[in-house]
């Protein structure tokens, strides 16, 4: 049995990808506005930029939130918006930037909106070699799904060295604290009306599907099952494998090297050895809280053909 296992957290954002447009703009700070600023994600956001020197954050009146004109006006004042809407939301602030023309802010999505759109780059900078560049000069970026980014991460590179056939029936296993879940959620959870776990995505058609199948190069559309537990963030990812099955009957070695050789570099994406994965035997959700790491495992038996591979993240905006 080979089990893989990872981590993940935004990457910082830098005030240095936004300063051509911020000085083209007049100013000396690159501004940012965070459309939906007040929401679960958007205070995140706010919070981590917070601490970046040299951007200055906007704000929108309270009572001017849903007002187009109002935001329009904003939003030709910034180099970067950053969207925090329901999908719909998220579409109709995206054509009023796009009304500006050549002159309008560089966008950021949020949404589950654009992931798959035309014209968007993936914000998964470790996903290519190319794509972290592509993020860099993006004008327009959709950030990717919580879950998306684990599955991606391990299977992606597998696909790629030709270890798993991109019609190989996957399924994917996931577990998530209910910060993701938005407000209703997290009320139900603080006052103890919700269950301690519950699995959701049972009609097999979950939002983040589309995107994990495209961005892990995918043809046959895997089988997602996502489960929430009773604890703020933290995530649990996992991929299981029957190694018989694919070509070459490949060992937990062949999966571990195509991931080092895969991530070889990378500073925020951590693959750990066979040797080290092995020292935990039991995974829990929140042990990268507070950090922006990710981290991959394989887990393999000596006894039976099978590969599994969980992903744990800090936090969860979907």
């Amino acid at each position: 049995m080979t089990s893989m296992a990872s981590t993940a957290a935004i990457a910082p954002l830098s005030s240095s990808n936004l300063q051509p447009q911020g000085q083209s703009k007049g100013r000396i700070k690159p501004a940012i506005f965070i459309d939906g600023e007040a929401g679960t994600t958007g205070l995140e956001i706010r919070r981590r930029v917070a601490d970046i020197a040299g951007i200055e954050v906007k704000s929108i009146a309270p009572a001017e939130r849903k007002d187009p004109g109002a935001r329009t006006s904003l939003m030709r004042e910034v180099d970067l918006v950053v969207l925090c809407l329901p999908d719909e939301a998220a579409r109709e602030a995206v054509a009023l930037i796009d009304a500006m023309g050549p002159a309008g802010p560089k966008v950021i999505d949020a949404s589950t909106a654009h992931r798959v759109a035309p014209g968007w780059v993936y914000g998964f900078p470790e996903m290519d070699p190319n794509q972290t560049a592509a993020v860099r000069a993006g004008r327009r970026v959709s950030n990717p799904g919580c879950y998306p980014t684990a599955a991606i991460a391990l299977i992606r590179p597998l696909v790629e060295a030709g270890l798993l056939p991109a019609d190989y029936p996957v399924t994917i296993n996931a577990v998530s604290g209910y910060s993701g879940g938005g407000r209703s959620m997290i009320e139900a959870y603080q006052a103890g009306r919700a269950p301690p776990f519950e699995l959701y995505g049972l009609t097999f058609e979950h939002k983040h599907l589309p995107e994990l199948q495209q961005y892990a190069k995918l043809t046959r559309r895997p089988i997602f099952i996502p489960s929430v537990g009773n604890y703020r963030q933290g995530m649990l990812v996992s991929v299981p494998l029957h190694l018989d099955t694919l070509p070459g009957k490949p060992c937990a070695r062949d999966l571990e090297a195509a991931l080092f050789k895969h991530y070889a570099g990378a500073t925020l994406v951590k693959v750990l050895p066979s040797e080290a994965a092995a020292k935990d035997r039991r995974l829990e959700p929140e042990a990268l809280n507070g950090t922006d790491m990710l981290e991959l495992r394989v887990y393999a038996s000596d006894q039976h053909p099978h590969a599994c591979a969980p992903r744990c993240a800090p936090r969860q905006p979907r």
